[in-house]
């Protein structure tokens, strides 16, 4: 995944890694004609090719590779300017024993739909077979196709297949100065197209295809060289070099081999989804653009030795606040040396399951609203049904705004009695201070009408 590296660019960018030659397995190939411009989808196709991920509501997100071995997270080469060569030597030591099966039962312990695994990450790695390529797990102590084993036993699991790819590769200088090294850089280009041709071609039905770090922008990390210095492109600038990734190419090849995969927006083509990175990118509803907030369960991406996982209800918060602003939840975990899930991160992960196991009818399949977030919490909705997560009382009562359909019948699915009043002026919830849940009191409100024809509302603030 990404990080803010600029202060430290310009006194590292200038040093080998602009001067060393592009890796020496990493021969050029031309992929396959992909044939003509892709065909123009109606709103109706797209929306029931998304359908099943709308619903799915909860991913997993993993990342692995040769950083796992450090356990310094997957940024480690770049962050401690690991030589290539040095760095590489870490593939005759990675032989994870762990089946990658254990991923796939966690993934479903938790009660996620649907896993996402990092293909290649930004150092080169390959976890499948890349031909004569040498960096890769096939050819590396394991002698393992990661992406096949975990495609098998996802698909054997019913989970949705998802592969993370970075175009980017940090041993090709022609990344970090497309302009100079423009040879460097187009071989890098002809090693992304010829890869996802095969991950598109190879490993059976791909339902997602996350792109990482793949912008024009964001060559040479969101700056431009000029003498020796490096400068960060201001807000709005564009990479204006003669270098291309030629992503519509990849994109018409993408839709002529899996025309049914969902696509994020991290590589200048036509994205599905949109991705939301960090803690903190949570952001604001959206019901328009399909989008996921991808954050990870501890520490960084990659495996850290001394990371710990978040609070059981932080990471509950994470995903009821995404259902209700109509999102998805794509948690990470890293798993160490021998592909096993710290035992403290899988244990989270299913104790977020038995969470669902009851009250899973709130989050999977529904939409967000028709209340929109506040100061309360959130809301979802399926047909007739609204659930309103209340994560935080704003004293006595909570008091939402009316609504043109009456109300049937009222639970509090948490437990306790819930009182819920409705009149001209709007519907009034209360639950004794004993029976309200610590993590999310949620109350089930069954209407005469389909929830999805009430406008989105604010709720107002409490009164102080």
């Amino acid at each position: 995944m990404k990080q803010t590296l600029f202060p430290i660019l310009t006194l590292l960018l200038a040093t080998r890694l602009l001067a060393a030659d592009a890796p020496t397995n990493s021969a050029v190939q031309t992929p396959a004609a992909v044939g003509s411009v892709a065909p123009i989808e109606t709103t109706a196709a797209r929306e029931a090719r998304l359908a099943w991920w709308r619903e799915a509501r909860f991913g997993m997100f993993v990342h692995f590779g040769l950083y796992a071995i450090p356990g310094r997270g997957e940024w480690v080469q770049w962050e401690e300017q690991i030589p290539n060569e040095e760095y590489a030597k870490l593939a005759d030591q990675f032989n994870p024993t762990s089946s990658v099966t254990a991923w796939v039962e966690t993934a479903k312990a938790a009660g996620m739909k649907y896993i996402v695994l990092t293909a290649r990450h930004h150092d080169g790695f390959c976890l499948f077979d890349d031909g004569t390529n040498e960096f890769t797990s096939v050819k590396s102590a394991a002698h393992r196709d990661i992406v096949k084993e975990y495609i098998t036993a996802a698909r054997k699991a019913g989970l949705g297949v998802g592969l993370y790819y970075s175009p980017l590769d940090w041993r090709f200088p022609g990344y970090l100065s497309p302009n100079v090294h423009r040879q460097s850089a187009e071989a890098m280009r002809d090693q992304y197209h010829r890869q996802m041709e095969e991950l598109l071609s190879n490993y059976g039905k791909i339902d997602i295809l996350f792109f990482d770090g793949g912008e024009a922008d964001w060559l040479s990390f969101g700056g431009d060289w000029k003498s020796a210095e490096w400068k960060k492109r201001p807000a709005g600038q564009h990479y204006k070099g003669g270098f291309s990734w030629q992503h519509d190419k990849v994109y018409n090849m993408i839709r002529r081999l899996q025309p049914q995969v969902i696509i994020n927006g991290r590589a200048d083509m036509p994205e599905d989804l949109h991705s939301r990175e960090g803690d903190w990118a949570g952001g604001n509803f959206d019901n328009q653009h399909p989008w996921e907030h991808c954050l990870t369960l501890a520490g960084a991406w990659g495996y850290q030795k001394t990371a710990h996982p978040k609070p059981l209800n932080d990471c509950l918060h994470y995903l009821i606040n995404a259902a209700g602003r109509d999102g998805n939840l794509l948690l990470n975990v890293g798993p160490a040396p021998d592909g096993q899930i710290d035992p403290a991160q899988a244990k989270r992960l299913r104790e977020m399951g038995d969470w669902l196991g009851k009250y899973g009818a709130s989050i999977y399949g529904t939409r967000g609203g028709p209340f929109l977030p506040g100061d309360y919490g959130v809301s979802t909705f399926r047909d007739k049904t609204i659930y309103v997560h209340i994560l935080k009382w704003p004293g006595d009562k909570l008091v939402l705004p009316a609504i043109p359909a009456k109300v049937i019948r009222a639970t509090a699915l948490t437990g306790g009695e819930a009182a819920v009043t409705q009149t001209e002026a709007g519907i009034e919830i209360s639950v004794p201070a004993a029976n309200r849940n610590a993590t999310d009191t949620i109350i089930e409100i069954q209407l005469d009408q389909s929830a999805g024809a009430i406008a989105l509302t604010e709720v107002p603030a409490a009164k102080k």
